[in-house]
C-alpha cells in the first residue's frame, strides 16, 4: 500500500513552503509534496479526492482531525486516514526553520502500519451500582442516579440522614470496615453490619423509637448500643416487619455489584490506578459531578486490550517456596500482580497497561504487547533512519504519554507560537507517544542509541505513579552506566518531570546529547527481551570507543555474575535446582558447579536457597566470549564409599558431615558409617546387630 501525504502550513504559521515540500518528498520517496495553506477549509477538496482511492492518506494536522474524519465518513472512504502533528511538535518552535528533518521523521512514522492486534479482555456491566458514603452525600446521589442505574446505598456514616420516612426507591445498608475487591462488573463488597436495625427492611414507622424505654434508638434509626439493655421491646414493636435483630450486630455482609461510587473522605481503594468501574471523587463537588456523569456511561459490554504477555518458564519469581525476583509485584500500582507459588499471577481485568512490570522484569517473562517491542523497534528505525536521510544530526527521542504528555507538548507548541518566553521543542527532539511512559525500558532505550539516537528522554507528568518514576530512573542509571563504561561520551538517558509548559521548556533546554555508534544498527528487535539486549549490547560494544571486558553495574541490574565462597560450598547443588534461567549447572562427569554469566538475571534465588550462604550476587555486564560459556565456579574430588568404592558425594561434603555429626548419639560410636553410601550404610547396620541402640523410654501406663 502506497502513501499520500497532505501537508499544510496552517495559514502560513509554519515555515513550510514548496521548496520544503520538494525536500520532504525526496526524503519520503513520493515526489514533490504540495504544501497547502488552508487544507481544512478551501483546499479540503485535495483530501477529498485522495479518499476515493485505496492508498493510505497521512494528514500533517491534528487540529482539524474531527473535520477530516467527518469528511471520510461522508465519502465512505476505504483509504486509511492517519494524522501527524507537525505543527506543535516541530514547526511551532524557536527552531522551526531547522525542523525539516524532524518533520520528515514524523511523517515517515505516520506511514507505519497499525500494530498487530492483541487479545481483548471483556467486561459486562448491568448497572448494579453501590454508592458508599455518608447519608448527606450518598442519598442525594442515589436519588439523582436511580433513573439511570440500579442503585444501592451503603452508609458508613449516618450524619445527614433525615428523620422523616423516606420512600424505598433503592436498597439502603449501613456498616463499617468496608472492603472492596474486583473490577467493572464483578465488585465484591464486604462490610460489618454494626447496626441491629436493617435499614433495607425498616419502613420508618418509628414504632421502635416509641417503644424503647432507654431512648437508645435515634431518629436516624441507629441503635446506640452503649445505652441499650436489649430488653426486646423494640423487637416486639417492629413485629412482623423484622427489621431489628440484635444477632445481626457485627455480622459480616457481602454483595456483588457492577459499579462503585465511593464518596468516602478517603478512597476505600487507595491504589494509584484503581480498577475500572470504581469512582472515588471524594468531597469535591466538581469531581463528584464528573464521576456521576461517567458512571452512567458504564452499562453494557466493554473490551480493552490485554496489554501484557507472560512466559511462565522464564519467570524468576520463586523456587521451592523461596522468593527471588518480585520486581513486577513491587512496582504495579494497580494491584494486578500477585505471587502464585513459584510463579506470578497477572489479572488482566485489573491491569491498566502501564507496562512498568515489563520494564523492570529482568528475564523478559513479562512482555509489553500494546504495542510489542518488535513494532516499537520498527518505529524507531523508521524515525531515526528518515531523520538521518533528511540531513538531521544528533536526534533525541522524547517518549511521552498519549494523554497528559501529548497535551503538555501541544500547550508548549502553542505558547512558543505566541510568545518568545518559551522556545518549544528543539529541532533535534523527536517526540514519540506511548500508551504509558513506563512501558518502555532499557531494551528499547539502548536500541534507540544503537539505531543512531544521541539520547533518549522520558517525560513524566503527574499521571505516573511515584514508583514508576523511581523505576524509570533506576533503569536509566543502569543503561547510562553501560554506555559510559563503553566510552560513549555524554548523557544519553534523561528523565523529565514536568507539569507545566514552562517547566517542560526549561527541561528541554537542558537536555544533552551523547555519542552514538559510528554505524547505526540494522537488525530488528526480538519479542524476547534478553535476545534484544544481546543484539543491542553486541552492536554497542563492537562500535564502542572503549573495549572493557566488563562494566560494574548498580544493584538490581539484570546482568551479573556470582561470587562463591568455595570453603563454604559443599556442592550440594541446591542452587542449580533453584536457578530458573539455566545459569547454574552441575556436571554429569564430576562434582562441579558451572555458571553461564550471560543467562544470569540476578534474581537472587540461588543466594536465598544456598544452605551454606556461600553465594553472592555481583551486578556487572561482561563482554567477553567467556560470559557466554559455562565456567567452573567450584569443583571437588569425588568421595567414594569405603565399602563398595562407589562415588556418592564430595570430599568437602563428607568432611562437613563428620564435623557436624561427630557428637550425635547415632553416629558418635561409628563415624566410619558416614563414609559409606546409603546402601552400604544399611548393610553395615544390619550386620552389627550387637550395637547398642538408643530408645526413648516411656513412663508406664496408669492403671
Amino acid at each position: 500500500m502506497s502513501t499520500k501525504f497532505k501537508l499544510c502550513n496552517c495559514n502560513g504559521s509554519m515555515p513550510l513552503d514548496q521548496a520544503a515540500g520538494e525536500q520532504l518528498g525526496a526524503v519520503l520517496g513520493c515526489g514533490t509534496l504540495q504544501v497547502a495553506t488552508d487544507l481544512c477549509r478551501h483546499q479540503i477538496s485535495a483530501v477529498q479526492s485522495d479518499l476515493q482511492g485505496t492508498d493510505r492518506v497521512v494528514v500533517g494536522c491534528t487540529q482539524e482531525r474531527a473535520r477530516f474524519d467527518q469528511l471520510a465518513q461522508q465519502q465512505q472512504a476505504v483509504a486509511p486516514l492517519h494524522f501527524v502533528n507537525i505543527r506543535e511538535t516541530a514547526n511551532w518552535s524557536a527552531s522551526g526553520l531547522q525542523a525539516l528533518a524532524k518533520t520528515a521523521a514524523l511523517l515517515a512514522d505516520g506511514t507505519m502500519p497499525a500494530a498487530d492486534p492483541v487479545p481483548s479482555v471483556a467486561y459486562t456491566s448491568r448497572g448494579q451500582t453501590l454508592i458508599i458514603g455518608s447519608a448527606a452525600l450518598a442519598l442525594p446521589w442515589a436519588k439523582r442516579l436511580r433513573a439511570h442505574l440500579s442503585v444501592s446505598v451503603l452508609l458508613n456514616d449516618s450524619a445527614g440522614m433525615t428523620s422523616e420516612p423516606e420512600p424505598h426507591d433503592f436498597p439502603v445498608f449501613s456498616g463499617t470496615a468496608v472492603e472492596i475487591s474486583g473490577w467493572l462488573g464483578a465488585f465484591d463488597v464486604t462490610w460489618q453490619q454494626t447496626n441491629p436495625i436493617d435499614l433495607e427492611q425498616c419502613v420508618r414507622c418509628n414504632a421502635c423509637i416509641t417503644a424503647c424505654p432507654e431512648q437508645a434508638i435515634s431518629e436516624l434509626y441507629q441503635v446506640e448500643l452503649e445505652k441499650c439493655t436489649r430488653h426486646g421491646d423494640c423487637v416486639a414493636a417492629c413485629g412482623a416487619i423484622g427489621a431489628i435483630d440484635f444477632a445481626r450486630s457485627n455480622a459480616q455482609r457481602r454483595k456483588r455489584f457492577d459499579l462503585i461510587l465511593d464518596l468516602s473522605a478517603k478512597p476505600l481503594i487507595a491504589r494509584h490506578q484503581p480498577p475500572q468501574g470504581y469512582f472515588a471523587p471524594g468531597p469535591d463537588s466538581s469531581g463528584q459531578l464528573a464521576a456521576g456523569l461517567a458512571i452512567t456511561q458504564m452499562v453494557g459490554e466493554f473490551e480493552k486490550p490485554k496489554y501484557f504477555s507472560y512466559k511462565e518458564k522464564l519467570c524468576a519469581h520463586g523456587r521451592n517456596q523461596k522468593i527471588g525476583c518480585s520486581a513486577c509485584i513491587d512496582v504495579c500500582s494497580a494491584g494486578a500482580i500477585s505471587g502464585a507459588g513459584d510463579r506470578i499471577k497477572v489479572d488482566p481485568h485489573l491491569c491498566v497497561g502501564c507496562g512498568a512490570c515489563t520494564t523492570v522484569c529482568p528475564s523478559g517473562a513479562l512482555g509489553y504487547a500494546y504495542p510489542s517491542a518488535p513494532y516499537m523497534g520498527r518505529r524507531l528505525k523508521t524515525i531515526l533512519g528518515t531523520y538521518a536521510d533528511a540531513g538531521g544530526s544528533q536526534p533525541l527521542i522524547l517518549f511521552h504519554s498519549q494523554r497528559q504528555g501529548s497535551a503538555l507538548i501541544d500547550k508548549l507548541g502553542r505558547q512558543a507560537r505566541l510568545s518568545q518566553q518559551v522556545q518549544g521543542l528543539p529541532a533535534s527532539v523527536i517526540p514519540i507517544g506511548l500508551h504509558h511512559t513506563a512501558s518502555v525500558g532499557i531494551d528499547l532505550w539502548l536500541a534507540a542509541i544503537a539505531y543512531g539516537a544521541a539520547g533518549i528522554a522520558v517525560l513524566v507528568t503527574d499521571e505516573e505513579a511515584p514508583q514508576y518514576v523511581d523505576a524509570l530512573q533506576e533503569q536509566m542509571t543502569i543503561a547510562q552506566t553501560v554506555l559510559t563504561g563503553l566510552g560513549y561520551a555524554g548523557q544519553h538517558c534523561q528523565l523529565i518531570c514536568a507539569r507545566t509548559p514552562e517547566a517542560l521548556d526549561r527541561a528541554l533546554a537542558q537536555l544533552t546529547c551523547g555519542a552514538a555508534p559510528r554505524q547505526p544498527a540494522t537488525f530488528h528487535l526480538s519479542a524476547d527481551k534478553r535476545n534484544t539486549l544481546d543484539f543491542v549490547l553486541d552492536h554497542l560494544y563492537r562500535h564502542a570507543p572503549l573495549k572493557p571486558e566488563q562494566v560494574a553495574l548498580p544493584a538490581a541490574a539484570p546482568f551479573g555474575a556470582l561470587a562463591i565462597n568455595t570453603a563454604a560450598c559443599t556442592l550440594c547443588m541446591s542452587c542449580v535446582g533453584a536457578c530458573p534461567e539455566s545459569a547454574l549447572m552441575d556436571s554429569q562427569n564430576a562434582p562441579q558447579l558451572r555458571f553461564v554469566e550471560k543467562n544470569c538475571v540476578q534474581c537472587g534465588l540461588c543466594v536465598a536457597t544456598c544452605p551454606e550462604q556461600a553465594l553472592a550476587l555481583v551486578p556487572r555486564i561482561a563482554f567477553t566470549e567467556g560470559a557466554k560459556k559455562a565456567v567452573v565456579l567450584h569443583e571437588s574430588v569425588p568421595f567414594c564409599c569405603i565399602r563398595c568404592n562407589k562415588p556418592f558425594g564430595t570430599l568437602q561434603m563428607i568432611d562437613n558431615m563428620l564435623a557436624r555429626l561427630s557428637q550425635h548419639g547415632a553416629f558418635s560410636g561409628n563415624l566410619e558409617r558416614l563414609k559409606m553410601c546409603g546402601d552400604c550404610r544399611v548393610v553395615d547396620m544390619m550386620a552389627n546387630q550387637h550395637e547398642a541402640k538408643i530408645v526413648e523410654l516411656k513412663p508406664p501406663a496408669a492403671v
